[in-house]
């Protein structure tokens, strides 16, 4: 049986994730997205990039992050970060990340401290909740008191944790869960679901195809996905601390997602770590 080969990118790539929503002219694709999660009083009406380059000195947070300044319609002006990254002490690094907007906002001279809102989104490919009891799909954090009153409203977190979002096609009753639909089956595929046949998410499609692309950004993308598939296998909060019983299947799993895609017995074994004659099996 022939291996089926993906028409649309993976979307938790660095190179997918920016394609989509890092990149000038698909503004609209990243202001609709976020406008479906942002109240009302911060909709956004425009935004612009900020250089990863100026990021601290960490390669983290250049790969993993992106700030987006933010106008909204009532004029205020508010920060977005995006994150999607897979990250060893997650929400630790989310703090991290988000202290940046907040010192950069400090000026010189007479200056009365007050800031701007910030929104840390993260579209998470994982989830951090492991007891069946606390998961959550979609989880909003304020800095609370003890008894639950908003100590602080200008600092908000958004995560979404992609694998608890179950929806079918069928099942979708709104704006924000066609996007969650779309981004956690994008790669998967062949045609437009009947449901996304809008001209945003035509367009948010049409910027996905991988054969719409240049050698020289399939190249990109291609030395992006593998990397991606190396995360899934070095990277695991869970098993941490000395459970290693899953790292064998995960390489196996990765080499098999390396073999479809046409890499050589040689690439795959470089990239997972397995002997040639294991890969050879594999294939």
């Amino acid at each position: 049986m022939q291996e089926r080969v993906p028409k649309y990118i993976n979307p938790y790539t660095d190179f997918g994730f920016k394609k989509l929503f890092g990149e000038e002219g698909n503004k609209d694709l990243l202001i609709d997205f976020l406008n479906q999660i942002l109240p009302e009083k911060h909709q956004i009406r425009e935004l612009s990039f900020r250089n990863p380059e100026s990021l601290a000195d960490l390669p983290f947070l250049r790969k993993a992050i992106f700030d987006i300044y933010c106008k909204g319609a009532n004029g205020e002006d508010f920060i977005v970060e995006m994150q999607k990254e897979k990250l060893e002490f997650f929400k630790d690094r989310s703090l991290f990340a988000v202290s940046f907007p907040i010192q950069e906002q400090a000026k010189r001279g007479n200056w009365n401290f007050k800031l701007q809102h910030i929104y840390l989104i993260a579209i998470l490919d994982f989830q951090y909740d492991e007891k069946e009891e606390r998961k959550k799909f979609e989880r909003y954090v304020q800095l609370k008191d003890q008894d639950g009153d908003v100590f602080y409203e200008k600092l908000h977190f958004h995560f979404l944790q992609m694998p608890l979002f179950k929806k079918t096609e069928s099942e979708l009753t709104n704006r924000f869960e066609k996007w969650c639909y779309f981004l956690k089956n994008l790669e998967t595929f062949d045609t437009i679901p009947t449901i996304l046949k809008e001209p945003i998410f035509e367009k948010a499609f049409r910027t996905s195809e991988i054969g719409a692309m240049n050698q020289a950004e399939y190249d990109v993308y291609k030395e992006s996905l593998l990397s991606y598939w190396e995360s899934l296998g070095m990277i695991d909060t869970a098993r941490k601390e000395g459970k290693l019983e899953g790292k064998l299947e995960e390489k196996l799993e990765i080499a098999q997602k390396c073999i479809a895609k046409g890499m050589s017995d040689e690439e795959t074994s470089e990239l997972t770590g397995l002997s040639l004659d294991e890969v050879r099996k594999i294939s």
